[in-house]
């Protein structure tokens, strides 16, 4: 179980049950846009011929202009996976900025748990921490808002970066795009002891071609490039991601589809009695007894969900899912509530 470490990979999870996967499933253990792509035209054998933009100059200055950020504050990577080991590259194996020691040396880098596993794959010795209070006790302090697992979203983020002017915060809002409350999106691209990292994959459904971005100061996005390798965004993903991120109508659907059908998810969820984090975003913990027995009864009905076992702090006493369809979130009811009969 532990060797599965993301979610949205069904057939491993088969395998390692060994049950036999059948024709039709269910997949809750992603997270991605499950809206059906617009149609779009793009010359494939021409993109897959030549070699990508390395500076991937459109989609730096559309950000540019939108978020009205200077370009050399912008760097694009294959997928946030990238942009986190970048990231600890610069600060954890004494290629810093500033060339001081490792800030894992001596205590210096904090990660807020739970957390997405990257971080801790990628920033080996950092010190875990429950409670973004101690954001103050590090000099680097690691993120996610929304909270990847639990959906939890740290509102008026500015306050505590102000607070805490002496720590550089890293701030992964992959799941920006799907908070569902309204909360209030504050732009932190212009703090200087912030790093953002954000994700394209997600709320394009563009996993399989891998793209997202770093927000930074000028002096940490040039010392990034030092150690990206050539022609890291490859041209599919440019140009999906140009097209996308140009079509508000998409985007506009799927935040209105998540807002709608999540609350009437959660809702018939608890109705049957099932205990639910409080979830911001389009995904959300449901506690369990034994998420080994649900998993693997779900799994036999076509039904896949995420564990928790590598979330420190949760250590499988959830699963995670994440909304679909209507009809497919009453089939996930439905099964649920059998284990409770």
């Amino acid at each position: 179980m532990e060797n599965i470490i993301h979610g949205a990979n069904p057939e491993n999870l088969y395998r390692e049950f060994n049950i036999v996967m059948p024709e039709k499933i269910f997949d809750f253990s992603t997270n991605t846009n499950i809206i059906s792509w617009p149609k779009l035209e793009i010359n494939l054998e021409l993109l897959a011929s030549n070699y990508p933009d390395p500076d991937c100059r459109e989609l730096t200055n559309l950000i540019s202009e939108r978020e009205n950020i200077n370009p050399d504050r912008i760097l694009f990577t294959n997928g946030i996976n990238e942009a986190i080991f970048l990231t600890s590259m610069l600060f954890c194996q004494n290629l810093s900025v500033d060339k001081s020691t490792s800030p894992l040396s001596n205590g210096r880098l904090g990660i807020l748990q739970p957390c997405y596993s990257e971080y801790s794959r990628a920033f080996v010795g950092a010190i875990d921490v429950f409670d973004i209070e101690r954001a103050g006790d590090f000099e680097i302090f690691i993120l996610t808002n929304p909270n990847n697992p639990t959906g939890k979203y740290f509102d008026n983020p500015s306050e505590f970066i102000r607070r805490f002017s002496d720590t550089l915060f890293i701030i992964d809002e992959a799941y920006r795009d799907f908070l569902i409350h309204g909360e209030k999106l504050e732009k932190l691209c212009e703090f200087e002891n912030v790093i953002l990292l954000r994700s394209l994959t997600k709320i394009f459904h563009l996993s399989g071609v891998r793209i997202g971005y770093v927000v930074a100061s000028e002096k940490i996005i040039s010392a990034m490039k030092k150690f990206q390798p050539s022609w890291s965004v490859n041209s599919i993903a440019q140009e999906l991601a140009l097209k996308f991120l140009n079509d508000k109508e998409f985007y506009e659907r799927t935040r209105k589809f998540y807002s709608d059908i999540t609350p009437k998810f959660i809702k018939s969820l608890e109705k049957a009695n099932f205990e639910i984090m409080k979830s911001s975003v389009h995904y959300f913990l449901i506690r369990v007894e034994n998420d080994i027995d649900v998993i693997k009864f779900l799994l036999k009905s076509g039904i896949v969900v995420r564990h928790t076992r590598n979330f420190k702090g949760l250590e499988g006493k959830y699963i995670r899912v994440a909304t679909r369809f209507e009809d497919e979130n009453k089939i996930l009811v439905e099964k649920l509530e059998e284990i409770k009969s």
